[in-house]
Order: C-alpha cells, then sequence, then structure tokens
C-alpha cells in the first residue's frame, strides 16, 4: 500500500508539472521544432510515444496492485483489512461513524410521521467543522472592524473609490486636453473656457488685433473674411504654429493645446461683434459650412412631388 501510494505521489507530481513546463517554455519549443530537421522530428515523436507507454504501464500496474490486494483480503478470512486514508479521512472528516441499522432503534425519537420515525443523528463532522468556522470568522471580523477599527467600513470604502474615480476622472480629462491639436480641436461654448479665453486674449492678442478685434498690425478677427482660414481648425493653427512671415509668432511653446482650444473659441465668439475702429477686411470671405446629415432622406424617399 506504500509502494502504491509513493508511486501515486510520484505521477500526481509529474502531471503537475508537466502543463507549468507547457506554459514557460511554449514558445521555445515551438521556435524549436520549427528549426529541427526531419529525423530529429521523428526522433522526438518516437520517444514521447514511449514515454506515454510508460506511464499506461505504471497505471496498469498500480490497477493490478490494487486488485490483488483485494483479492488476497476476501480470499484470506484472517487477514485484517487496513483501511486507506481516504477511507479514514472520509470516515472522520465527512460522514462520521454511522450506528449499524440493527442498533438504530437506541437513537429513535419519539416523533412519527406517515409511518416514518426520526432519528437522533449526529450533526455530519464537516457541516459541524464549518459551524465552528463561521463562529471563529464571526469573532474575528466583529474584532477586526469593530472592536480595533483596523477594517474600513463600508462608508469608508464608498469615500475611497470616490476618491479614487476623482483622481482617475482628472487624469483622463489630462490626457484629453493634453492631445488635443489642428485635426481634434472643438469649438468650446461652455462660459469657463470662453472666459479663460478672454483672458488669454487680453494677455497676449491684444497689442496686434486690439481689445475689441478690430485689428492693428493684425488683421480684424470680428468680420467674416478670413486670410488663412475661418475655421476653429484654421484658428487653432495659426495660433499654434504662427505665421513668421507676417509676424504673427508660434504659441505652441507658451500655451498648452488647453489654452489655445480656448482662445481660439473666444476668437470665434467675437465674429460679427462691432469694434470701435475695425480694420478693413483682408483674405477671402469665410463660410461656415454647414454638413447634411448622412441620413437625410431624399425626395423621392419622402414622397415629394412637384406641384
Amino acid at each position: 500500500m506504500k509502494r502504491i501510494k509513493l508511486t501515486l505521489l510520484v505521477l500526481f507530481g509529474l502531471f503537475v508539472s508537466f502543463p507549468t513546463l507547457a506554459q514557460t517554455s511554449e514558445m521555445g519549443l515551438l521556435e524549436g521544432l520549427s528549426s529541427m530537421e526531419s529525423s530529429e522530428v521523428t526522433l522526438l515523436a518516437i520517444m514521447g510515444i514511449l514515454l506515454l507507454l510508460i506511464v499506461i504501464l505504471m497505471l496498469l500496474m498500480i490497477y493490478l496492485l490494487v486488485f490483488l490486494s483485494k483479492t488476497l483480503s476476501v480470499e484470506t478470512p484472517g487477514l485484517e483489512h487496513q483501511p486507506s486514508w481516504w477511507e479514514v479521512f472520509r470516515k472522520q472528516y465527512i460522514v462520521g461513524e454511522m450506528k449499524p441499522v440493527n442498533e438504530e432503534k437506541d437513537i429513535q425519537l419519539d416523533h412519527t410521521y406517515d409511518g416514518i420515525r426520526e432519528l437522533d443523528n449526529f450533526m455530519p463532522p464537516w457541516l459541524k467543522y464549518v459551524f465552528y468556522i463561521t463562529i471563529v470568522f464571526g469573532v474575528a471580523y466583529f474584532v477586526y472592524y469593530t472592536v480595533l477599527g483596523i477594517g474600513m467600513t463600508q462608508i469608508e470604502e464608498y469615500e475611497q473609490q470616490l476618491a479614487i474615480a476623482a483622481v482617475e476622472a482628472e487624469q483622463r480629462q489630462f490626457l484629453a486636453v493634453s492631445t488635443i491639436d489642428e485635426t481634434n480641436v472643438q469649438f468650446d461654448a461652455s462660459g469657463p473656457a470662453i472666459k479663460a479665453g478672454m483672458t488669454l486674449y487680453e494677455n497676449n492678442c491684444v497689442a496686434c488685433h486690439a481689445i475689441d478685434g478690430g485689428g492693428g498690425v493684425g488683421p480684424n478677427l470680428t468680420d467674416d473674411y478670413w486670410v488663412h482660414g475661418g475655421s476653429i481648425e484654421d484658428i487653432f493653427r495659426v495660433v499654434k504654429y504662427g505665421v513668421i512671415e507676417k509676424g504673427m509668432i508660434p504659441w505652441q511653446d507658451q500655451l498648452s493645446p488647453e489654452e489655445m482650444q480656448q482662445v481660439s473659441s473666444y476668437v470665434l465668439t467675437m465674429v460679427g461683434s462691432t469694434p470701435a475702429n475695425p480694420k478693413a477686411p483682408q483674405g477671402d470671405l469665410y463660410e461656415q459650412k454647414i454638413e447634411e446629415p448622412t441620413d437625410a432622406l431624399t425626395e423621392d424617399e419622402l414622397g415629394v412631388e412637384e406641384i
């Protein structure tokens, strides 16, 4: 029996180690097989088959040994049966020692129902141990959270998660504004953005474009004529890269992408206003393009008929 246990442990260790080795060296094994010659691959396959046959023979030997031990115990009445470790474990920790049927009258109760008498059986060992574990866990839980106050309550955990979520939201917002460029810039008409853009304009742009956008050294920003385009993308591009030959410096080293979006949005809000001393229009007339929805129905689909 000891030899059988030892053999089973060895086989179990082999089977447990095989998946680990396969996971750690999967790529190396594939690369090695691809670089091997056909004769080497054939030899490796033969060795694998032999190893499989050896394992099968060992399992067969174990089965024969178990069968032989059971046969000897049955044919030899005087030979005392030695319970296996599983039988001992099952009896001690799972099912317990049940009373034989002929002794059940000792544990019968007076309660009967439909001819069925109730037995005063003991609690199964596994259930008893689970009950003990719950008691120990309950005491430890109460001491940990209530008496010592080490663990966080549900409210504290909720507040901690809110703080973490707030930090993550700030990181996402910072990442979003830091990646703004002339390809994805958008007109931000929110109050804080326009106010921040106005402050940036007053601090950096009034020398060339006047406080009211009427123009000076630079062009008028309040009419519909633009030298380099009047879309939010065009304005952002000019602010970012500047126009060196005309005296417009690039602001990408002095302003963040979010600040350039804010001042560009503010410039758009000045269009249509009336400055005190407007400069003559420069550039080309810019008309805002209105994109039609891609799912718009045609006249035929709407059933429109000419009158």
